[in-house]
């Protein structure tokens, strides 16, 4: 059989770029050469042997961006030779309010796309936004979607409101940003680098931001925003949650995507009930959420942001550092696997 490269899962806690057959498509399936990927923390953490439903050898990588070159069945036969992103939730399940038990995240269990080919169900695929070229639209699926579940299905954000993005930099604090700017709103940032909030206003639309390292930081916004929130996306938890709500207005929204400071946030509950601010979890998001999200990129024309670039080759030492300090990431790291050469 003929053989890809691909990064796989294969012992645990370990991962290796290695020959693997390239997989046939099953009814319903497309086979998809991939262009190019991207990473998210969760390819690390599969590394760490943190998830319950890994297994060994199977195939990273949750984000890709490639062309069908064969489907499974010929009632499918449209989707060949087409360009497309893939939808990296699997089995969300019929509630628009939180996934089944069933959902999946493409990248172990299934085989993902940090690989020169991958079979993908053709639910699963939509075609790339034109405006975009490869490597953009292979970073836009899992943080796209993340992202814009928290800040319109979750955040119901609205024209003129004051949104403010906790901790610019990663993969998804940037496209939050986007499409709540895009939507009308005026949203500011935190960030632990002054250069990542500046290049925040100048790029993504922001309107402000503060320094979280520094003291004084929540009153700052408040003076910039002119006023209190009325949405907080944050991703970090953490010490400065209790800060968060003191800039949050009375019914206003928190919306939670992630704990990356991995320690437990601090809770007014006197001001959360007395003012009857709502704190909200979002995670992925719904097929909806998904058709919702490309249709949003495609007429406001959003670019997600690269961070940096890696050949295939590379990958596993890529995942490998984001064990470590996040601090000059901006936006996602790309994976190029077979870019076609512009002719």
């Amino acid at each position: 059989s003929i053989k890809m490269q691909a990064v796989v899962l294969v012992e645990r806690g370990k991962i290796e770029l290695t020959s693997v057959p390239v997989p046939e498509p099953k009814e319903n399936e497309a086979l998809v050469k991939i262009f190019a990927a991207a990473l998210n923390r969760r390819d690390y953490f599969i590394t760490q042997n943190l998830y319950p439903l890994i297994e060994e050898g199977k195939i990273s990588g949750s984000d890709g961006c490639g062309v069908v070159v064969k489907v499974g069945s010929a009632k499918n036969n449209e989707w060949r030779g087409k360009e497309v992103v893939i939808n990296p939730t699997f089995h969300w399940g019929n509630s628009e309010e939180t996934h089944s038990l069933d959902m999946r995240i493409l990248g172990n269990p299934y085989n993902g796309t940090l690989a020169q080919y991958v079979c993908i169900p053709v639910d699963r695929l939509s075609a790339k936004p034109q405006h975009l070229n490869y490597k953009q639209a292979a970073a836009l699926p899992l943080a796209g979607l993340t992202a814009y579940r928290a800040v319109v299905s979750q955040g119901q954000v609205k024209s003129k409101q004051k949104v403010l993005v906790t901790g610019i930099g990663g993969g998804v604090s940037p496209f939050c940003v986007q499409f709540a700017s895009a939507l009308g709103a005026d949203v500011f940032v935190t960030s632990s680098q002054s250069s990542k909030i500046e290049w925040s206003v100048k790029n993504l639309g922001a309107k402000g931001g503060a320094n979280y390292k520094e003291d004084g930081w929540d009153a700052k916004l408040r003076r910039e925003a002119k006023g209190l929130f009325d949405l907080i996306i944050d991703g970090a938890a953490g010490d400065n949650f209790e800060k968060l709500q003191k800039i949050l207005r009375p019914g206003g929204r928190i919306v939670s995507y992630g704990g990356t400071t991995l320690s437990k946030p601090t809770l007014d509950i006197y001001r959360l009930f007395l003012t009857q601010q709502k704190i909200i979890g979002t995670s992925m998001g719904s097929d909806k959420d998904w058709v919702e999200m490309i249709d949003c990129v495609n007429k406001h024309k959003i670019v997600p942001v690269i961070s940096s670039e890696r050949p295939l080759s590379q990958a596993v030492e890529a995942i490998a550092e984001m064990g470590g300090s996040q601090a000059n990431q901006l936006g996602k790291v790309v994976i190029t696997v077979d870019i076609p050469s512009k002719l």
